[in-house]
């Protein structure tokens, strides 16, 4: 049974993969499992969608929002002690902001901790142009829109925590990096205090 859910959220393109991978060398115990990953492969399954853009501007809401409430009991029936969902709080369509973290998936996931990972925008804008393959399929957002995505997430992601009534903490990196990924590795070893203050709280002994 797991012991320990934490939510990770930040837009695309903030670096929360590096991040969760640089977590993984501080903390090899903690196990993580990418929500948008978990939705993507029913929905290849139910719906014949092949990349997670296609899922957002094809299925029906109420698709949708199965496939997340199916995501999070997946999750939640997880036997790792610790688990860490990279996710997002917000999710960019076509049709305007949907929730990442509505209700019912706050509910099945019982969370723990929602963590908000905020950067510059001009940050963001410069690791997305690196991607390729984001630029291909989605385009490149402005400095403006991907401010307004990261505000909007950050309110999705203090309602989600009043819902699930955890703790919600939020850390920005907004600093010049002294050398290359200083701030997934300042990131990372912020997570894991975190995480071990998660378990403390809860008396379980690492």
């Amino acid at each position: 049974m797991v012991k320990a859910v934490v939510a990770v959220v930040a837009v695309p393109g903030a670096g929360k993969t590096t991040i969760l991978k640089k977590l993984k060398e501080i903390m090899p115990s903690v196990f993580v499992i990418n929500f948008g990953d978990l939705m993507l492969d029913e929905a290849s399954k139910y719906f014949g969608v092949t990349d997670r853009d296609e899922m957002r501007k094809k299925l029906a809401l109420i698709d949708y929002r199965n496939l997340q409430l199916r995501a999070a009991k997946n999750i939640a029936s997880r036997s790792e002690d610790i688990v860490v969902v990279d996710t997002h709080a917000a999710i960019s369509t076509p049709y305007g902001y949907y929730p990442g973290l509505p209700p019912e998936v706050v509910k099945a996931l019982n969370l723990d901790l929602i963590v908000f990972l905020e950067f510059r925008p001009e940050d963001i804008l410069a690791r997305r142009e690196m991607d390729q393959e984001t630029v291909r399929k989605r385009g490149l957002e402005s400095i403006e829109m991907i401010e307004e995505h990261q505000n909007i997430s950050k309110m999705f992601a203090v309602a989600a925590a009043n819902e699930a009534k955890c703790y919600l903490k939020i850390l920005r990196y907004y600093y010049p990096q002294q050398y290359p990924f200083q701030h997934a590795i300042e990131c990372a070893k912020e997570l894991a205090n975190l995480i071990k203050f998660v378990l403390q709280q809860k008396g379980v002994v690492i």
